[in-house]
């Protein structure tokens, strides 16, 4: 059965501050050893979540009340960058983010965000620098990430955003997942291999 399109997310927004965020601290490395991804949520940033010495919580914009329902995170530039590691856009699945909108993303991280299903776009440091002012002011703020239109409104703002062709395709069309591709398809792949003479 065909995965839903994805032609827009939408929710409250939380602004993370800083550059080059890696993808330790998205999900630090100690978390990652799970055979299931099920339960990254709780660690996501976990590690400027939580004061390492202490274990309470830091003033970072996921601990505050005001960002509670957030489902859209707003970051700087080349977010997601470091190690390759999937576990990362996992986290930030499980935890409840629909989307993310920033500067700009490493290269990896954004491949496999889009495999599951989580647009990622980007634009200008003036435009997201008005967006985090503007969710920061008030974070019942809904936030659109529109596929079609490759735009993101919240209120009275509205900017265009961008985000590589292929991906993009694949969300609007709803062929994200490449697993559940070869599953859909599984008659086809065993017909081609069944025609090749060098497949026994």
């Amino acid at each position: 059965m065909a995965i839903a399109p994805i032609t827009h997310v939408s929710g409250p927004a939380v602004p993370i501050p800083g550059a080059d965020i890696d993808t330790d601290r998205i999900i630090p490395a100690r978390f990652m050893k799970c055979v299931t991804f099920d339960g990254l949520g709780e660690y996501a940033f976990y590690d400027v979540r939580f004061d390492p010495v202490s274990g309470e919580k830091t003033d970072h914009p996921l601990n505050d009340e005001r960002f509670k329902d957030a489902t859209i995170l707003v970051a700087g530039i080349n977010f997601g960058c470091g190690s390759s590691r999937e576990h990362a856009p996992q986290s930030l699945a499980k935890y409840g983010f629909k989307g993310i909108v920033a500067e700009s993303f490493a290269e990896i991280f954004y491949g496999n965000s889009t495999t599951l299903g989580l647009p990622c776009v980007t634009s200008s440091k003036a435009n997201i620098d008005a967006l985090k002012e503007a969710t920061a002011a008030d974070p019942t703020l809904e936030v659109k990430i529109d596929l079609e239109a490759m735009t993101v409104t919240a209120g009275n703002l509205s900017f265009a955003v961008e985000m590589p062709a292929p991906a993009r395709h694949a969300l609007l069309s709803g062929k994200y997942d490449p697993i559940k591709e070869l599953l859909d398809n599984k008659d086809q792949i065993e017909a081609t291999a069944a025609s090749l003479a060098y497949v026994d």
